[in-house]
C-alpha cells in the first residue's frame, strides 16, 4: 500500500459557513474579486454578502466579472493584468468550478511575465517553469461540482488553438481557504444541479477504477460516490432540500480530495477535447452525454469488475453483482434526474469531428490516458463518441 496525500486547504464546511469568513485570518488586505459574467451572485445576494465579509475583514476588493462556463486564456490574462494593476496581493473566487479554476490561473499568471501558455505543459504549451509564486486563494463554492475549491490545478479553454487543458498543480496553488456552504448552492438551477452532481460523481469514479486508485483515494472515492447516489436527485427535485444540498457539497468536495489523492481517467480528457470545439457546452452535460458508452467500454473489456460492481452498490443498487449494473444504476440516476435526453447534435457536434476531437483529448491532456484501467485507443475513442451522438 502506498499514496500521497497534501491537502493544506483549510475549509469551512456547513449552512451558514460564508458568514465566518469575516474571521479568517486572510492572506492578503486586497483581494481581486473573482465571478462570472452571469447574473446569479449578484441576484441571490451572495456577491453582496462576501464583499461585506472582506470589508468586516478589512480587505478592499476589485471586482472581476468576466468568467465563462469554459474559461478562455484571453479572460485569464485579462484577469491577471486587473489583478496587477490593482495591486491585488490575492485572489478571492465567488463561484463554481470555472470561477474557481479562473481564480487559481489568474493567481498564477498576476505576478508572471508573458502568456499563459508559456507555462501549460500540455498541447501546444512550452512547459516553461513559473519564475514567481502565485497569489495566494480564497475559494467560495457555489455549486456542487468540480472539488476545485480543495485541489490545485485549473482548467482554461484557448480559444486560438482550441486547447482546453488542465495546467497548474503547483502545491502554491492550493486554495489556502475554501468555503463550502450549501446554504449557497439552493438557488442552482435544477439542470445545472444534474450537471454539476455528475461531474462530482465522474471525478469520483474514474479515480476510482483508475490505476492510481489506492486505499485512501478509495475510502474518499467511495464516500463521494455514496453521497450523490443518496443525494443528486433529492437536489435536482427540489433545490431548497438542505440536507440534500449538504451532501452534494460534501461529494464534491471529496471530488476534489479524489483527485488530490487519485487521478482521474480518460474520460475528462475526451470531454475538455469536446468542449474546446464547443465551447457552449457545459462541462457536467458533456461528460453525461459520453457516460454511458465509455463505462461500457471498461465493462465490456473485462477491466477491474470488482471495482464496478463497489460502484454500482455505492451509487445505490445494493444488490449488484455484475459490472454491467453500474451502468444500469447510471442510466437509472440520469433519467431520475431527468438528463437523460441530452444530445450532441443540439450542442452542434456532427460524426465528422469525432476523429479530431479524439486526437485533441490525447494531444492536449495525454497524461490522463494512462490512468485508464486497460488501453483505450484512438480507434476506441471515436467509437465512444460515435455510440454516444445522437
Amino acid at each position: 500500500m502506498s499514496y500521497m496525500m497534501y491537502a493544506p486547504t483549510r475549509v469551512l464546511f456547513g449552512a451558514g459557513q460564508l458568514g465566518r469568513l469575516h474571521g479568517q485570518r486572510l492572506p492578503g488586505t486586497k483581494a481581486l474579486l473573482v465571478i462570472s459574467g452571469g447574473r446569479s451572485v449578484r441576484e441571490n445576494g451572495a456577491l453582496a454578502r462576501t464583499e461585506a465579509e472582506l470589508a468586516a475583514a478589512g480587505v478592499q476588493t476589485v471586482l472581476f466579472d468576466k468568467i465563462q462556463a469554459n474559461p478562455l486564456k484571453s479572460t485569464i490574462m485579462a484577469g491577471a493584468k486587473a489583478a496587477r494593476e490593482n495591486g491585488c496581493d490575492f485572489v478571492v473566487a465567488l463561484g463554481g468550478g470555472s470561477v474557481m479554476d479562473a481564480a487559481k490561473i489568474i493567481a498564477m499568471m498576476a505576478p508572471n511575465e508573458g502568456d499563459l501558455w508559456d507555462y501549460v505543459s500540455g498541447g501546444t504549451g512550452k512547459g516553461q517553469t513559473l519564475p514567481n509564486a502565485p497569489l495566494p486563494v480564497v475559494c467560495i463554492t457555489t455549486t456542487a461540482g468540480t472539488g476545485s475549491e480543495v485541489d490545485q490545478w485549473g482548467v482554461v479553454n484557448n480559444e486560438e488553438t482550441r486547447e482546453k487543458i488542465g495546467c497548474g498543480g503547483l502545491d502554491s496553488l492550493f486554495p489556502v481557504l475554501a468555503v463550502v456552504d450549501p446554504e449557497l448552492m439552493t438557488s442552482v438551477p435544477p439542470k445545472f444541479t444534474a450537471y454539476q452532481g455528475f461531474d462530482a460523481l465522474f471525478h469520483s469514479t474514474e479515480v476510482y477504477m483508475g490505476k492510481m486508485a489506492n486505499r485512501m483515494s478509495d475510502m474518499v472515492a467511495l464516500t463521494a460516490i455514496e453521497n450523490v447516489g443518496r443525494y443528486l436527485a433529492r437536489a435536482v427535485t427540489d433545490g431548497n432540500d438542505l440536507e440534500a444540498r449538504e451532501g452534494m457539497a460534501f461529494a464534491n468536495t471529496l471530488s476534489g480530495y479524489a483527485m488530490v489523492t487519485g487521478c482521474c481517467t480518460s474520460e475528462h480528457s475526451l470531454e475538455h477535447a469536446m468542449s474546446a470545439y464547443h465551447p457552449d457546452l457545459p462541462h457536467g452535460a458533456g461528460l453525461i452525454m459520453i457516460s454511458l458508452a465509455y463505462y461500457q467500454h471498461f465493462v465490456d473489456a473485462g477491466c477491474c469488475p470488482e471495482r464496478f460492481v463497489r460502484m454500482a452498490q455505492a451509487l445505490g443498487k445494493t444488490d449488484a453483482k455484475e459490472p454491467q449494473d453500474f451502468v444500469t444504476a447510471l442510466a437509472d440516476l440520469q433519467k431520475e434526474c431527468g438528463v437523460d435526453g441530452l444530445k450532441l447534435s443540439d450542442y452542434g457536434f456532427v460524426p465528422e469531428e469525432f476523429d479530431k476531437i479524439a486526437d485533441n483529448a490525447r494531444a492536449t491532456m495525454g497524461g490522463l490516458f494512462s490512468a485508464d484501467p486497460c488501453e483505450l485507443t484512438h480507434a476506441d475513442c471515436v467509437k465512444i463518441l460515435e455510440r454516444s451522438y445522437r
